[in-house]
């Protein structure tokens, strides 16, 4: 029988904790977890120790951030045996059937050693629904996969393909561990499963979203995060978002990327908009130039250890 880590990364915690790991205890299929607390302030440690006294709790030194804390779990995971790593946030929660139908897609599979990523159907907190951006990563491919007109007309398949699934409920197989590793440590928080997915699409894999196997992620069901009053906060947010999606482009494989290049374009930018007299934008890119002149050397590294690497950034 396949032996499933379910790893979780903890922090302040409280509100779903209790349902988050009770639904642990009633999977069809025998599961193990191992849980990572970023320091929470709350009393979550606390209270997972002990009511929950089965799971296999660390704390880490410091907040680590999504992708380090996770890369803790498996690694731990790994070195018991895992055979699937099944990585799930704190604010979400399983059925008793939903692991069961998960490892039936992987089984049922003409090639499994091409499956990536298996996702389960992610509802919302209500559970009567979609969670909202689950539902918007899958509509990105409805035009290929047809996924809803086969749910529509009772004629859904056991899985489809689709290019993107948010980290809050992956189950990854022991030999995509082995080739793909573990999150990119360059981002604390906010990219990780884009960076990681770039991955595993470049490595030719795919990620599959399973219809039979349901799951909750108790999300703010809104694309559109309360943002500041202040218009100068606002656009240092806006700003900072810029920067991350900029880093995410330098760092998928698939984009060719080169920093002699990219050096070029981002010091021309900010010539064309001084001459333009858009000071503003001038000072912008010029910190952008700034900014990444330091962070370049990094990005050649991580992009490195992503293609030749024997699990990337995991230490097993």
């Amino acid at each position: 029988m396949a032996t499933i880590y379910v790893i979780i990364v903890t922090y302040n915690a409280m509100k779903w904790a209790e349902k988050c790991f009770t639904s642990l205890r009633s999977p069809s299929l025998p599961v193990k977890c191992i849980t990572i607390d970023n320091g929470s302030t709350d009393g979550t440690q606390e209270y997972i120790k002990t009511h929950f006294p089965e799971v296999d709790f660390i704390q880490a030194s410091e907040n680590l951030g999504f992708g380090k804390a996770n890369n803790l779990g498996i690694e731990k995971a790994y070195k018991a045996g895992a055979d699937f790593f099944y990585l799930m946030n704190q604010d979400a929660w399983i059925y008793s059937d939903s692991f069961q139908k998960i490892l039936e897609v992987y089984s049922n599979h003409p090639d499994n050693s091409k499956i990536g990523i298996l996702s389960p159907m992610h509802l919302d907190g209500s559970e009567r629904k979609l969670d909202l951006h689950f539902e918007n990563y899958l509509a990105k491919d409805l035009r290929n996969n047809r996924m809803l007109s086969d749910i529509y007309f009772g004629e859904a398949k056991e899985y489809y393909e689709i290019s993107f699934v948010n980290a809050a409920h992956w189950c990854i197989p022991r030999n995509i561990i082995e080739k793909i590793g573990g999150f990119n440590p360059y981002f604390f928080h906010g990219a990780e499963d884009y960076e990681y997915v770039n991955r595993i699409i470049y490595f030719g894999l795919k990620t599959v979203v399973c219809t039979q196997s349901k799951v909750v992620h108790d999300t703010v069901q809104s694309f559109y995060k309360k943002e500041p009053n202040d218009k100068a906060e606002l656009l240092k947010n806006k700003r900072l978002s810029m920067i991350m999606q900029r880093e995410t482009k330098y760092l998928d494989l698939n984009y060719g990327y080169d920093t002699k290049r990219e050096k070029t374009a981002l010091l021309s930018f900010a010539l064309k908009m001084g001459a333009k007299g858009n000071i503003s934008e001038y000072k912008f890119y010029m910190e952008q130039y700034q900014y990444f002149s330091k962070k370049f050397k990094e990005i050649e590294a991580a992009r490195k250890t992503s293609k030749t690497a024997q699990h990337p950034f995991l230490n097993l």
